[in-house]
């Protein structure tokens, strides 16, 4: 099952008649939102705490081409957490076949829009456990 999907639009094709290479960018935010859902962290509830993210770097590459009609399919995970950043990897592609790859980091802010470290809570749920505890040097434990 894929985390989002809807069929491709003729607004979204170039004059070679296939998806223009800025909306696969569009599909993978799309899905963020579904990905984080199906993490149990709804985008929703993590903006309720205060929380926001920004994303700070896109990588794409293409296999093939999506074109009008077509039923865009994206699924995704998070792939790597840091101590603001997370990346997520997206997979799109139309019945089966890989039409292109994204990975996007995203920074995890508040409603300042300063960074801020990704909550244990969160690591968990994504799939990485949260970092050691340590003591400051000369703390007794």
């Amino acid at each position: 099952m894929s985390a989002w999907s809807a069929p491709v639009r003729y607004a979204e094709c170039d004059q070679q008649g296939v998806v223009f290479n800025a909306h696969y960018l569009a599909y993978a935010d799309e899905a963020m939102l579904a990905v984080l859902e199906q993490a149990g962290t709804p985008y929703r509830e993590l903006y309720a705490r205060g929380l926001d993210t920004s994303v700070v770097a896109s990588e794409l590459s293409w296999s093939s081409s999506a074109r009008y009609g077509d039923v865009v399919e994206v699924d995704g995970a998070v792939e790597r957490v840091g101590r603001t950043s997370f990346d997520v990897a997206f997979t799109i592609g139309v019945a089966g076949r890989v039409c292109c790859r994204v990975r996007t980091t995203y920074v995890l802010t508040g409603r300042d829009a300063a960074a801020t470290p990704v909550p244990d809570d969160l690591r968990t749920a994504w799939g990485f456990p949260a970092p050691p505890t340590t003591s400051p040097p000369g703390a007794s434990t």
